[in-house]
């Protein structure tokens, strides 16, 4: 399918962050605490393509790899993982979770996909082939985010830690509190691994924090603000960007929503105008 080019402004600026607070996470618009004097930078973006998206699926976990595009949905009843065509958006391949299961997010190492669920405490792993079951592990937070660094994987609960995870037992190896900051930075959300950061989407915005998964810190901001107009969110307040998927071979980036009906590629940029992540 051809590709619709879009335009975006290209501004630079640096703004007070003010993360939302909740205690829930499937439904409902959010209070939101009052505003701290943040320093990092935020960077802005250029969309350099759009693809249809399912707008039925409630996007929790999106990767891209070996040229295929892979993703996890949420909500009870309708939670699933998908093998997903690109540039059609067509699912080429799904396997539905129980209905007593609300799916979060997915990462996969070598031939295995491991998948969150929010409440139930379970992860599960599949066959990244066949999406045949392999194995069940167990946890006592709520499940989020998920990636990996290519030796362990990374994991978020909806609060400002990040767990490292042995994919073997999912055993939590160490964790890191996420800082802007003095600042605690809550619902992270899905996570991406992308040139030895951790970039994770913040709950009900629409925002992206690049962390240092050393130490936890917040080293800058992506402001994705407009990328979807009307932004879906207007007609359905859980409709929020979510899902973050980079192609390590390609170098391309790309972005979407839960219920969003495009896939977004992006172009992030510093101060400047240079491009954050580029092409090899």
């Amino acid at each position: 399918m051809k590709r619709l080019l879009l335009s975006a402004a290209i501004a630079c600026a640096w703004i007070a962050l003010a993360p939302a607070h909740t205690t829930a996470h499937a439904a409902g618009v959010r209070r939101q605490a009052a505003p701290a004097l943040s320093l990092t930078p935020v960077y802005t973006y250029r969309a350099i393509a759009a693809y249809p998206h399912d707008a039925t699926a409630f996007t929790q976990g999106l990767v891209f790899t070996d040229g295929v595009l892979y993703e996890g949905t949420g909500w009870y009843g309708a939670s699933s993982l998908r093998r997903v065509d690109l540039n059609s958006g067509a699912v080429l391949q799904q396997h539905n979770l129980g209905s007593e299961y609300f799916g979060e997010g997915i990462a996969i190492i070598s031939d295995t996909i491991y998948q969150l669920t929010w409440q139930n405490g379970v992860a599960f792993t599949w066959d990244k082939t066949t999406f045949g079951p392999l194995g069940v592990f167990t946890y006592t937070t709520q499940g989020w985010g998920l990636t990996h660094n290519g030796q362990r994987l990374i994991m978020s609960d909806g609060s400002a830690t990040l767990y490292f995870r042995d994919p073997a037992t999912f055993a939590v190896l160490d964790q890191v509190q996420v800082m802007d900051g003095d600042t605690p930075v809550i619902q992270l959300n899905e996570l991406e691994y992308i040139n030895g950061e951790v970039w994770a989407n913040v709950w009900m915005t629409d925002r992206i924090a690049r962390i240092d998964p050393a130490t936890g810190r917040v080293t800058g901001w992506i402001d994705l603000t407009g990328i979807i107009t009307p932004h879906p969110r207007l007609s359905d307040p859980n409709a929020v960007l979510n899902g973050i998927a980079w192609d390590e071979v390609g170098g391309r980036l790309f972005v979407t929503g839960k219920r969003w009906p495009a896939l977004f590629e992006i172009e992030v940029y510093r101060l400047l105008y240079m491009p954050l992540v580029s092409r090899p």
